[in-house]
């Protein structure tokens, strides 16, 4: 089924864009990530400028994190004063990261900025979460049960003032750790068309030291809101969303939430780890390689 997409201006194979709308509703629900890190890379690869992917990928995630917060509501499974605090943070960080779009653009290398952002990005987060994944199941297989690691906040956010308490989260830190985590996270889905969860989540953990029952359900209140102000700051000043785009990755992403979330109860934490490190490995070293070759076309002209 051809569709043309009027803002990325060429045409596209519909159920290919829904496909890849569905396969990253599924780890929204799984991992509480918008599933933007992996959307984003996959559209470039299939053709669709980095801009408009970005762009489009932002309004794609909300889809898919309304559908996820819903379902892991009914599990109480949301802190929503924390994520009242991230969202905050995340609405500045969108302001700042669009200036820094436009500048970039300006110059001609937003490009460049996003597959290299993503390079780095993916490749740390990966590398981390896969190395702490394959400890803890190599520890089982010896018959040596990993030790549990107490969930603690970091010295640094210790050490922050004006705390509050965050009953759900079972924290009693400063406000300000999640507002500087969220505006973060807000620069990075205007820049790179993330959600942002694949490093919300491991800071949710390791950084402010969050109950594990509540990470993916608040990972994905917060992502939810930073999308939609991403979305329509992006609309109003980078004019790179395609809304047919978004409207066929939405399609697929609202369906495959739903049951990601459902698998990510029956599933082994440790296995769903070991997944989503190997795959952001996978898609930072496609990236890595995109970034290394030369491309079909070395000059491109765009209207001014």
């Amino acid at each position: 089924m051809d569709v043309y997409l009027p803002i990325a201006n060429l045409s596209v194979d519909g159920f290919v864009i829904v496909a890849l709308g569905a396969l990253t509703g599924v780890l929204s629900g799984l991992f509480g990530v918008g599933g933007g890190f992996l959307t984003t890379p996959l559209l470039i690869f299939y053709g669709i400028p980095p801009t408009v992917a970005a762009a489009s990928a932002a309004t794609q995630v909300t889809g898919a994190s309304v559908s996820g917060v819903l379902a892991h509501t009914k599990h109480d499974g949301v802190d929503y004063r924390m994520g009242g605090v991230l969202v905050a943070g995340g609405l500045l960080g969108a302001v700042l990261g669009a200036l820094l779009f436009r500048f970039f653009q300006s110059v001609g290398q937003i490009d460049v900025v996003i597959n290299v952002l993503y390079v780095l990005m993916l490749g740390t987060i990966g590398g981390l979460m896969l190395r702490e994944s394959l400890e803890s199941i190599v520890a089982r297989r010896q018959g040596q049960a990993p030790v549990a690691k107490r969930r603690r906040h970091h010295p640094l956010v210790a050490a922050l003032p004006y705390r509050w308490r965050f009953y759900r989260s079972g924290l009693y830190i400063s406000p300000l750790a999640p507002l500087i985590l969220g505006t973060l996270i807000g620069i990075l889905t205007m820049l790179m068309g993330v959600g942002g969860g694949f490093m919300l989540v491991p800071a949710m953990l390791y950084i402010l030291g969050m109950s594990g029952q509540v990470v993916v359900g608040t990972s994905l209140y917060n992502i939810l809101f930073v999308t939609i102000a991403a979305t329509m700051i992006h609309a109003l000043t980078t004019q790179a969303v395609d809304l047919v785009l978004a409207a066929l990755l939405l399609l697929g992403s609202v369906l495959g939430a739903q049951f990601g979330t459902k698998i990510a109860f029956r599933l082994k934490p440790d296995l769903l780890r070991v997944t989503l490190a190997t795959i952001v490995l996978l898609v930072a070293l496609r990236m890595l390689y995109g970034l290394g070759i030369q491309p079909d076309e070395i000059y491109t002209v765009a209207p001014l």
